[in-house]
Parts: C-alpha cells; sequence; structure tokens
C-alpha cells in the first residue's frame, strides 16, 4: 500500500475522492479519443477487423475506468484491515465482468458474419444452428466469468463449488443426454455441412430430400409425398448419401438377345451401342460389352455416364437409348431375348 499523501482522515478521503473523480474523467475522454481516431483510420480501410477493434473498444464500460480510477484513488486513505482487499477484489470483478462482455461481443460477431455467409450459400437452414451455437456459447462465457469473480472474493472457497457443479452437471447431463446429443449433432451439421436443405440423401432404406435442419430433428420429404423427420444423432451416426453432390452418374444396363443371332451381328452390337449412346446429351460413352452366356439369352452389359445429378435427365437418356436400341436392333434383324423353353420329343 502506498502511503497517503494527506494526513487527516478528512483530507484523505477529500483527495482519495478528488484523484477517482479526475482519474475517472481522464480515463472517459482519452477513451473517446481513442475511439473517435481508431474510428476515422477504419472509415478509410475495407478490414472488417478494424472494425470489430472499435466496437471492442467501445464496449469498454464506464463502470470498470470508474473502478479503476477508485482503487487508484484508494492508494490515500488508510483503511481498516478488513477493507483493504475490497478495492482490488471491485476491480478484478470489473475486469472480469468487462471481459464477458468483450467476449459477448466477439460471439455475436462471429454468429452474424457465420450467418451471413450461410445465407449467402442458400443454407439458411444453418441459421438456427448458429443461434444456438451462440447461446450456449454465451452461456460457458458467463459461467466462466462468475467463477472467476467468486474466486476473487475474500472467503469464497471456488474448489468446493465447482466440485457442486460438476456433480450437478454430470446428473443434468444424464437426464438430458439425447436432447444435448441431438443438439451437438446439429452443430455438427451446421459446420460440417454432410448436407443441406434441397439435398436428396439416402439413409438405409430411407430416402428423400431434406426440408429443415432443427436443433433436435432433421426433417426430409421422401419421394411418395410423406415427411420423414430423424433425430439429429441417428442421422449422423448412419451412413448417407448424398445424391444432389453427385458430380455425375455411373449406368449400368444389361440387354439380352437370342442365340439364333449371327456372330458377325453380335460383333457389331458394342459399335451399335456406342452410337446410340453419344447421340444422346450430357451422355458419355465407357464400354458395351459381350458379357455372358445366359441360359436363354446371349448377354451385354453396357456402361455409361450421365455429366448431370438429376435423377430426370438420367431417365430421359436411358428412354431415347432404350427407343433407339430397339429401333436399331429392328433395322439390323437382331432380336431381343425373353425367356423361353425349348422341349425337344423323341419319336421313338
Amino acid at each position: 500500500m502506498i502511503h497517503p499523501l494527506a494526513t487527516t482522515p478528512a483530507q484523505q478521503w477529500a483527495l482519495a475522492l478528488g484523484i477517482t473523480l479526475l482519474g475517472w474523467l481522464a480515463l472517459m475522454l482519452l477513451k473517446q479519443a481513442a475511439i473517435a481516431r481508431l474510428h476515422t483510420w477504419a472509415q478509410k480501410t475495407s478490414n472488417r477487423w478494424d472494425d470489430l477493434f472499435v466496437e471492442v473498444l467501445s464496449g469498454l464500460s464506464r463502470w470498470v475506468l470508474f473502478f479503476v480510477a477508485l482503487y487508484l484513488g484508494s492508494f490515500q486513505v488508510s483503511l481498516p484491515a478488513a477493507l483493504r482487499p475490497w478495492p482490488l477484489v471491485l476491480l478484478k470483478t470489473a475486469l472480469w465482468v468487462q471481459i464477458g462482455l468483450w467476449g459477448n461481443v466477439l460471439i455475436s460477431h462471429w454468429i452474424e458474419a457465420r450467418i451471413q455467409a450461410e445465407m449467402r450459400e442458400g443454407d439458411g437452414s444453418s441459421a438456427t444452428a448458429y443461434g444456438a451455437f451462440g447461446v450456449v456459447g454465451r452461456a460457458f462465457l458467463w459461467a466462466l466469468v462468475a467463477l472467476m469473480v467468486l474466486d476473487n472474493l475474500p472467503g469464497v472457497e471456488v474448489t468446493s463449488l465447482i466440485a457442486g457443479l460438476g456433480i450437478g452437471g454430470l446428473a443434468v447431463g444424464l437426464a438430458l443426454q439425447s436432447i444435448l446429443g441431438d443438439l451437438f449433432a446439429s452443430f455438427t451439421i451446421a459446420l460440417d455441412k454432410p448436407f443441406v436443405i434441397g439435398d436428396f440423401i439416402v439413409t438405409g432404406e430411407y430416402a428423400g430430400t431434406v426440408e429443415s435442419i432443427g436443433l433436435k430433428s432433421t426433417r426430409l420429404r421422401s419421394l411418395s409425398g410423406e415427411q420423414m423427420i430423424f433425430s439429429n444423432t441417428d442421422l449422423l451416426s448412419s451412413r448417407i448419401r448424398n445424391y444432389k453432390r453427385m458430380l455425375r452418374r455411373r449406368v449400368v444396363f444389361s440387354i439380352g438377345v437370342t442365340y439364333e443371332t449371327p456372330a458377325e451381328k453380335l460383333e457389331r452390337i458394342p459399335a451399335i451401342v456406342a452410337d446410340i449412346v453419344l447421340q444422346q446429351e450430357q451422355a458419355t460413352f465407357e464400354r458395351a460389352h459381350f458379357k455372358s452366356l445366359g441360359d436363354f439369352s446371349l448377354n451385354y452389359e453396357i456402361v455409361y455416364y450421365i455429366d448431370s445429378a438429376d435423377y430426370t435427365t438420367y431417365m430421359d437418356a436411358q428412354q431415347a437409348i432404350n427407343l433407339a436400341l430397339i429401333r436399331r436392333f429392328a433395322e439390323e434383324g437382331i432380336e431381343f431375348a425373353y425367356p423361353t423353353q425349348v422341349v425337344y420329343l423323341n419319336q421313338n
């Protein structure tokens, strides 16, 4: 403790009050001057970080500055032994509260930036998840600030309090295990983006278009029209196939011709198929092979690619290929095979 400059108690308290008020006024003026200077500098740049710095500095509470000035003024007063720690306790408390306010600004700024980025990408569903993430982040921040403030108070044992909170938190966590699991799964979906609204996904035996992504569940609209609801935890723990992100579709199909088809025509079939496939828009031919000798047909396997993830585009191309194959095979005198049985009768 610095020795007071004044001698009598009245002089000490008067000097302490003067230092506190003048110090508070000086700190307020210094804050305003710094904000004005930084604001002028931030307007000349396109970087958002200097704007954030100005916003953080603007959030410096006047009461924090008051407690700083009060702490400086307390050196001029001879306080009783029981009151001597309190100026520093009040200063530390004010500083921790100010740290909490700054942390709240940073969390809000990050959440707002993420939501705007998601909206630009057309994924409005993540706004809800990021909003919940902000609530959880602020709750954790202020819980930490409260513990640090209590740790500064004389006679308060924070260790036992943390132990009690840990036991209580464990009980609450076990009771809300399912809800909390779905909540954190929604954060995973928002951050990792295995799918977004509008994607067509398949999980297990279920398939549908993603309609909404909530804090606890995700809703899909099936091809037959009904709405399917999955908990976020169950959905992330299963294997998901996202067809919306498929760059190209690989198509494999087979045809069979009769055993009576001459070898010369069998050799021409791959070229005929390739010519038909290449005539389709967005189709890339890969191969066509005489694959096997079946029970009643000679089987060919054809592989091609559709440069689109749209299912209707694929079906339109496949339909055109099938019709063209029927016409070309009729012109070439090649017959498609169908299940038949030949019975030989012995006259004897």
